[in-house]
């Protein structure tokens, strides 16, 4: 299929924003023949050995026995997204015809069997360490039954149980019934019911019943009356119900098995010119609920004939991804599984430390005219925004605060913040990103929550996501208009910053804050380009700008002098920014990278990459902040950025990076990056085999979070301890 064929055929110009098709067309001059396959990984397998990587931790006999079945829920939740988002893009390109390789690697087809087979051997290890765990656990009293293990107390409280809570929200349809299919929502957990007659087969019946698992607990804890605790799923819940259910009804035998449908979760926006992009987005999420499957998951002990009538009323039977499994599916509800068992099953809780300069001063305004200020979440509290943004909507010097947002916390306080401001008589103007995937509905809430109460709303710019983290605050002092600015590499989230690794640097330094402003113009007027100076804004400048801080490091290591450059993301994806760092390593610059998730760069390689180390480090925490360091020869050059190296992050969102000019923060941004790259203990080494490798060695044990956690604590009793 040639580029004039692409563009008439519809189904393929959906496809053209995806980030692997817009790569083979950007990048032309890579030819991903055979020759080069070995230079790149592939993106939707560097992604499953990144989630291979969180299987680990499930495994991981030092981890805290109940945060390691958390991380089996970390597990599924991260494939279900997974197969919604990537599989879905996969099976769009298979379906419109892409034969080419335009993964990086391979034609979508072969991709998708790597896909298959690999999802298929981790499944098998989660369901190895998931009978670990339960055998653990039962070491510890503390046991996980079904609906035949029940003692009489128990079984007298799942009566009521089931009867008041659980009845009332089971819908059965009985297939056999009626013509088509019931609609599967996606994701969601159903039990086909085989309602039998030995010496009738065709009077048995086929009933489908939906686990309401997202209205009530899936793991209920049952009463014990001496130190065996016992904890049952929802699923079993109702098949101890299932006689109640089905009485009316004679059979022999009756059985429940589970099966879950994934479907694809991209959003496309219809460009109607009667709507507002509010309702687009709105439309679309409706849309996003019938998408087309990308995997159905059964339970492996389905009779046959009960599995082959659900495919065939599903129209499924020749579909790629059919997926066995075992008796329970979505274990991402690990991740709510009881409190049970002592403080050694968890990690231990520490308190967020203090920043030392906003505690000497009642006021953040008075601490940001001293000095810029650089917060590290989760180890210090998101508190202080929520406190920034409280004492703007209160300050009577206070004109104004505008702010991005992208995902916010359920019961937001940053909302709640903003909305104060707006009733104290402030100017508040919100750029919302409706497009944040699977936060949309949230999003569209906000929205109207915010707009109700008298916010500007700014929906994002046409093309584009807005997925910068800024937020501007002018004040009046005296005759002067003085402005701070908050730029982050997460959400303004007060949720996931206490389980997110991520670094806000606060200040009222009129280079940064007026070029925060002028982001904001863009927002208002698109067709405003401002020549930034001190900020990094995608998509206008940052690609180039950041293969220039590359080019200056090839160019000095050419000549001789020192070149290095250490940086740290959730992603490297984007084929051109992947061929600057090989091109700096053949000129000998010494690149150290830290990689949460996909990398298809392939360090370690003689003669091509063989001055490029990359780790990737899973820990209790998630890391999320872009940090980046050249060494500028010796006069080092230092940012943060809300902006991994993807096509998607520098050419089609609004992404910006900021420069950490104050020299107490740059040591404090090098003792950070000095401790991931010592780590040892949670650091996995990325290489071609893709075999997730400890690494090891050193004097002593390091552990990064454990470390940074130290070091920001010393730093706040000693401030000169650097």
């Amino acid at each position: 299929m040639n580029l004039y064929e692409v563009l008439n055929n519809r189904t393929a110009v959906l496809m053209l924003k995806y980030d692997s098709i817009l790569m083979y067309l950007k990048s032309r001059k890579m030819s991903f023949m055979s020759d080069e396959v070995k230079n790149y990984i592939n993106r939707e397998i560097s992604w499953l050995s990144f989630n291979e990587r969180v299987l680990q931790e499930a495994k991981d006999p030092k981890v805290p026995l109940l945060e390691r079945l958390k991380f089996l829920g970390i597990f599924s939740s991260n494939l279900d997204e997974f197969f919604s988002v990537r599989v879905g893009t996969l099976q769009r390109m298979i379906d419109a015809g892409f034969k080419s390789k335009v993964m990086v690697s391979d034609s979508p087809k072969k991709v998708m069997k790597q896909v298959y087979d690999k999802v298929l051997e981790l499944r098998d290890e989660f369901d190895k360490i998931f009978v670990e765990l339960t055998k653990e656990l039962e070491k510890h009293n503390i046991f996980i039954v079904d609906e035949t293990q029940l003692d009489k107390a128990q079984k007298a409280f799942l009566k009521v149980y089931f009867q008041e809570k659980v009845r009332p929200r089971l819908i059965p349809v009985m297939l056999k019934d009626i013509q088509s299919f019931p609609y599967l929502k996606n994701q969601f957990i159903y039990l086909l019911i085989d309602v039998r007659k030995k010496w009738d087969p065709n009077g048995s019946k086929f009933a489908l019943i939906e686990v309401p698992a997202d209205v009530l607990p899936r793991y209920i804890l049952l009463p014990h009356s001496s130190e065996k605790k016992c904890v049952i799923m929802l699923d079993d819940v109702i098949r101890f119900g299932l006689d109640d259910i089905f009485s009316t009804f004679e059979y022999d035998s009756i059985g429940a098995y589970t099966i879950k449908l994934t479907r694809d979760a991209e959003l496309d926006i219809v460009d109607d010119v009667t709507k507002s992009f509010f309702e687009k987005v709105s439309d679309s999420l409706e849309d996003r609920k019938k998408g087309q499957p990308v995997r159905f998951v059964y339970d492996r002990d389905m009779p046959y004939y009960l599995l082959d009538f659900t495919l065939k009323r599903l129209k499924l039977q020749k579909f790629e991804n059919l997926v066995p499994g075992g008796k329970y599916h979505n274990a991402k509800d690990f991740m709510d599984f009881p409190k049970v068992g002592p403080d050694s099953f968890f990690y231990e809780k520490k308190h967020p430390l203090p920043q030392k300069h906003l505690l000497q001063l009642k006021s953040i305004f008075a601490a940001l005219r001293g000095k810029d200020i650089l917060l590290h979440y989760p180890y210090q509290s998101f508190d202080y925004f929520i406190d920034f943004l409280r004492e703007a909507a209160i300050d009577p010097d206070v004109s104004s605060i505008k702010i991005t947002l992208y995902r916010v916390a359920r019961n937001s306080n940053v909302i709640n913040a903003l909305i104060n401001a707006i009733k104290n008589g402030k100017s508040v103007t919100v750029v919302i990103e409706l497009q944040a995937r699977f936060d949309e509905e949230s999003n569209i809430y906000w929205t109207q929550k915010l707009e109700d109460a008298g916010a500007k709303i700014i929906d994002g710019v046409h093309g584009l996501k807005v997925h910068s983290k800024l937020c501007h605050i002018t004040r009046n002092e005296g005759k002067n208009t003085v402005h701070y600015s908050c730029i982050g590499t997460g959400n303004f989230n007060e949720s996931t910053a206490k389980l997110y690794c991520d670094h806000m640097l606060m200040t009222s330094n009129p280079d940064l804050t007026f070029e925060v402003e002028k982001v904001f113009d863009f927002f208002v007027h698109n067709y405003k380009v401002y020549d930034y100076k001190h900020l990094i804004v995608a998509p206008l400048q940052m690609r180039n700008n950041f293969k220039k801080h590359i080019e200056n490091e090839i160019e000095n290591a050419e000549a001789g002098k020192p070149a290095y450059i250490h940086a740290k993301m959730n992603s490297l994806v984007d084929s051109d920014m992947i061929n600057a760092l090989y091109d700096a390593s053949k000129a000998g610059v010494r690149i150290k990278l830290v990689i949460r998730g996909i990398c298809s760069l392939v360090p370690g390689v003689g003669g091509f990459s063989e001055n490029i180390e990359v780790i990737s480090i899973v820990d209790k925490y998630l890391e999320h902040s872009r940090i980046f360091i050249f060494c500028n020869n010796e006069d080092e050059r230092y940012f943060i950025s809300s902006a991994d190296w993807m096509v998607r992050n520098l050419d089609r969102r609004v992404e910006v990076a900021t420069p950490i000019y104050d020299p107490s923060l740059q040591e404090e941004l090098r003792e950070y990056m000095n401790l991931q790259f010592l780590d040892n203990t949670k650091a996995r080494i990325i290489n071609v085999h893709q075999d997730n490798k400890y690494r090891t060695g050193g004097d002593s044990p390091h552990q990064a979070q454990d470390d940074i956690y130290d070091f920001l604590k010393k730093r706040v009793e000693h401030e000169d301890v650097l």
